[in-house]
């Protein structure tokens, strides 16, 4: 009886990593989604900015213009906004970039976590063993893999 009870709590063991290599999987593809969603919202300031400043540089350096400076929209003129909407382009474009490999890595990072845990995703076949016709396509011995919805 006493080795029935270890066996159980092995398994519940084994099954406790699974849920934790399950939990770590998902944080990690969160964390990609936030940085790609990041990027994504980032180049469309930048298309904005840089829009805004191919229309300003056409227009009358000393004409009015208005500009929204934390959430209060302040009086200018063209030639005092566009230095700083091109200063602004500049930082977006380096952070940008910077979260554009933040992105890349965390990429390689999730891509090892599943090599190194043999994490499929459902629907997903192992491309190491194909699947096998008949009655001997279950798994066999050897390390089980987990599978991710």
């Amino acid at each position: 009886m006493a080795d029935g009870g270890k066996g159980r709590a092995a398994a519940a063991g084994r099954g406790l990593v699974a849920e934790q290599v399950v939990a770590r999987f998902n944080q990690l593809r969160q964390e990609q989604r936030i940085l790609a969603s990041k990027v994504a919202e980032l180049e469309l300031d930048l298309n904005e900015h840089s829009l805004v400043i191919e229309t300003l540089r056409e227009a009358d350096p000393t004409r009015k213009c208005f500009r929204m400076v934390g959430g209060v929209l302040v009086e200018h003129t063209v030639k005092e906004v566009l230095p700083a909407l091109e200063s602004n382009k500049e930082q977006i474009t380096k952070i940008t970039e910077s979260l554009s490999r933040q992105l890349q890595a965390k990429g390689r990072e999730l891509s090892e976590f599943r090599e190194q845990h043999n994490i499929r995703l459902v629907g997903e076949e192992d491309p190491k063993h194909p699947p096998k016709e008949g009655a001997e396509g279950g798994p066999k011995g050897g390390s089980a893999g987990v599978l991710v919805s």
